[in-house]
């Protein structure tokens, strides 16, 4: 069995193409159901942030697996698969444990160590796991990841140095280090990203914030971590009235701001910036066209963000991610040849028990002092002749390479491939 990764993110796809795949809460759900449904499947969860949707499923077989799990998220874009194809991206057994731990590490989000992407994959970890479609190998691997993506932040200055998406939209909307102390701001949604600019505006000292959602509980829960007031989603057009900045970060269906609503809102023809960080997008960009009105997107952020590294943190965190990866491999690597260790060991003690059976069968007056020594040295043999291919199975298979050393050692002594898979399920190594 192997990890597979199939995804496409900002790194692959324009924000265009983004939107049209990227799934709700109740679509990522269908998505795992539809996944689990494809043969050679047996485990999957998906990571869905704004800017990407990856899915991992531990398989039994590549090509088939590729193609199905590719077709899912085809047809998500109800694209042809020519013009679908060249934005996705596969990742394969180490490949994809590789990309797991630089995307928790956050070296593939588009604000290099941004920090909201260990949430997400800690969500991605919950959500298989409240679904029942994360086993022993995902659920191992996740909780991998986020240890990787925790010693990145804590060994690393990586999360301080490099800015949030919130932050990077500021700046670009309204200056480096703006002072909102004369601010208005209306945060649209009340998720996870919401929650970040909430705290983001807050913290820059925002004269007023006012969080607007179509779930009014949410909203007035978030608000009220920050001293902010809360609006349901019908008053948003007055809100806007109201507003010198507007975060978006709702990710609904539909637009949610158009430039008719927020014309009429301005009807003093005041200056407002607008930050759409929603993935479908929340604006409608032809406000971009109204006189005072600055857009900024995500498209226009992944522009501007994609060569933004934060040097020796970043190469930090990639040394991090090299010694993680290769530790984690060489473990499981390592654990992929137990079973066919403890079948040999199995088998041999088998062949002992039965040779003893039939020399005491031979030699009914053996006394049992007598009985008792030959079993042990039987037994000695069998652990001398044993240590050395055993010991060796395991150095090699610590080598990167093709051969499968564990499945040679079970050809050799035509070991009895359900006692091995016994054992697999036993260790809880499938």
């Amino acid at each position: 069995m192997s990890v597979l990764v199939v995804g496409i993110s900002h790194n692959s796809a324009p924000v265009s193409l983004l939107e049209r795949v990227a799934p709700d809460a109740a679509g990522v759900a269908k998505l795992l159901d539809d996944v689990m449904a494809c043969g050679h499947v047996t485990e999957a969860t998906a990571i869905s942030t704004c800017n990407r949707l990856e899915v991992y499923a531990e398989v039994d077989r590549f090509h088939g697996s590729v193609e199905d799990v590719s077709g899912l998220l085809i047809d998500r874009a109800e694209e042809t698969p020519e013009a679908m194809l060249p934005h996705l991206y596969v990742h394969y057994d180490d490949g994809a444990v590789s990309h797991l731990f630089h995307v928790a590490a956050g070296l593939d989000s588009m604000a290099l160590g941004e920090a909201q992407i260990l949430g997400q994959t800690r969500e991605a970890l919950r959500l298989g796991q409240e679904l029942g479609s994360a086993g022993p190998a995902l659920n191992v691997l996740f909780q991998q990841a986020l240890r990787v993506g925790k010693r990145a932040r804590a060994e690393t200055g990586i999360d301080r140095v490099a800015p949030s998406l919130v932050t990077a939209a500021l700046d670009r909307a309204m200056g480096p280090q703006p002072d909102l102390s004369d601010t208005r701001v209306v945060v649209v949604g009340a998720g996870a990203m919401a929650g970040l600019a909430t705290a983001t505006v807050s913290r820059l000292g925002a004269r007023e914030i006012t969080v607007v959602n179509r779930g009014v509980d949410r909203a007035a829960r978030l608000a009220s971590e920050y001293a902010a007031r809360s609006a349901h989603l019908s008053d948003l057009e007055g809100e806007l009235g109201r507003a010198a900045l507007v975060i978006t970060c709702a990710g609904a269906s539909g637009l949610l701001v158009t430039r008719t609503m927020l014309d009429n809102a301005r009807s003093d023809g005041r200056a407002v910036a607008v930050i759409d960080l929603a993935l479908p997008h929340d604006v409608e960009p032809e406000v971009a066209e109204l006189s005072g009105v600055r857009l900024v997107d995500l498209a226009e952020l992944a522009a501007d963000l994609h060569a933004s590294e934060a040097g020796r943190e970043v190469e930090d965190v990639r040394r991090i991610v090299g010694e993680e990866v290769s530790a984690f491999l060489t473990a499981r690597r390592a654990a992929s040849v137990t079973p066919t260790v403890v079948a040999l060991r199995s088998m041999a003690t088998s062949v002992v028990d039965a040779e003893m059976a039939r020399l005491v069968g031979k030699l009914p007056h053996l006394g049992d002092a007598a009985r008792a020594e030959v079993l042990h040295t039987l037994r000695r043999v069998a652990d001398k002749l044993l240590h050395e291919p055993t010991v060796r199975v395991r150095e090699l298979t610590n080598e990167a390479g093709a051969v499968s050393y564990a499945a040679a050692l079970a050809e050799l002594f035509a070991l009895d491939p359900d006692a091995v898979q016994a054992v697999t399920r036993a260790e809880g190594l499938s």
